[in-house]
């Protein structure tokens, strides 16, 4: 049977709503067909209930456009347009030396043009992400489709917003196996330093034995997540200071580093955070307790799926200064990362789109997007990944 486009009588479906709404009937079922327009795929067709003659007109078009904004924003730096590969230089500490004011004697002399070289350590990030995508816009066919020039503005308008949504998603699930990476390259190094499992820590601090589901028990959470918010107080306090915590030392390059809370990252996985918000600030009257600096809310580290695990077989430096490729990390319980912003990044390298000329015979033309950026990880600045467990 075919389906129409037809108009309906509520009134008596009114009646049982305002009823059931004021008291003077009893909550009942409720049939709604008559009064939802629900959105499905067929199209209907019909004629006017007067006349029966004529069909009814197409009232409205509603372009569904919901612009889309990448998460990990914050790993986006400057563009990069000309060269091959980056460089990065870093100046090594060297010991210090005697004052040889001490070993003056007579008749000699101290040389004070003896050569004493900087140490530099160079490191390079090579290589280029390129892919494109490209949609096709008809002539012919849109005419029939739209009442006016405006509306099919509209139309090409709604079509490459998605185009931007696509790469936005795009940029940011690269970004997010940017993340991964650096989590399953320090993973995979195994520092005792960089990575804190937090219910151990604690537990072997309390002598308890809370696990990664019984923790959020309403007697422990909040004495596990105030003694946390100190662990990541302190952790932060840390990499303030000038030293080699924290991060992959080149053998042979005594590189140490600093990062001011201005340029710490952390990233938290989402469900902690709101599990913080819900059972702690609930019950504290210091609003700026559990208050990070440059944090980011993370609702899935990969999958989402599997929000809280990743399953990488990382690339890193090792302490050689090489490029290593990992052991396969299969982790679940990533709680955060905290890191330098120089740790991990994005650049855009060359983005550009461009539309073909108009195909006369087809009667449409193609728009095409290119991209070329490039995602990074640097080890040897510091970061620290936490585990619940």
């Amino acid at each position: 049977m075919a389906q129409e486009l037809t108009i309906n009588q509520i009134s008596s479906v009114l009646n049982e709503v305002v009823g059931q709404a004021t008291g003077r009937k009893d909550l009942a079922t409720l049939t709604t067909d008559s009064l939802i327009s629900v959105a499905n795929i067929s199209l209907k067709t019909g004629y006017d209930p007067l006349l029966q003659a004529v069909s009814q007109v197409l009232s409205r078009t509603i372009f569904s456009v919901r612009p889309y904004y990448a998460k990990f924003k914050g790993l986006m730096v400057d563009n990069v347009t000309f060269g091959n590969h980056v460089r990065k230089l870093q100046v090594a500490d060297k010991d210090a030396e005697n004052d040889e004011r001490l070993s003056l004697d007579d008749k000699k002399s101290v040389d004070m043009y003896k050569v004493n070289k900087p140490d530099v350590l160079q490191t390079n990030f090579y290589g280029q992400s390129t892919w494109q995508r490209h949609i096709t816009l008809f002539r012919d066919q849109l005419d029939t489709a739209f009442r006016s020039a405006d509306e099919f503005g509209r139309f090409v308008s709604m079509v490459m917003q998605n185009v931007s949504d696509i790469r936005e998603q795009e940029f940011e699930n690269l970004a997010r196996i940017t993340v991964a990476n650096q989590i399953a390259g320090i993973l995979d190094e195994a520092s005792a330093t960089r990575v804190i499992k937090v219910l151990t820590e604690y537990n072997d601090l309390t002598g308890l034995s809370l696990t990664a589901q019984s923790v959020y028990e309403p007697e422990n959470y909040k004495g596990f997540i105030q003694w946390l918010y100190s662990k990541i107080a302190t952790i932060s306090e840390m990499m303030t200071e000038r030293s080699s915590l924290y991060q992959t030392i080149i053998q042979g390059h005594n590189i140490n580093r600093h990062t001011p809370k201005k340029r710490q990252r952390i990233y938290l996985y989402a469900p902690a955070t709101f599990q913080i918000a819900a059972s702690v600030l609930a019950n504290t009257f210091n609003t700026e307790f559990l208050k990070y600096g440059d944090a980011e809310v993370v609702n899935y580290w990969q999958s989402i799926k599997d929000p809280d695990s990743i399953n990488i077989t990382p690339t890193y430096i090792d302490g050689n200064g090489e490029e290593k490729t990992g052991s396969n990390i299969k982790q679940s319980n990533v709680l955060a990362i905290i890191s330098d912003v120089e740790a991990m990044g994005q650049t855009n390298v060359n983005n550009w789109s461009a539309p073909t000329p108009f195909n006369a015979a087809g009667g449409y033309s193609n728009v095409f997007f290119h991209t070329t950026t490039r995602y990074w990880n640097d080890f040897t600045e510091k970061a620290v990944v936490l585990l619940m467990e």
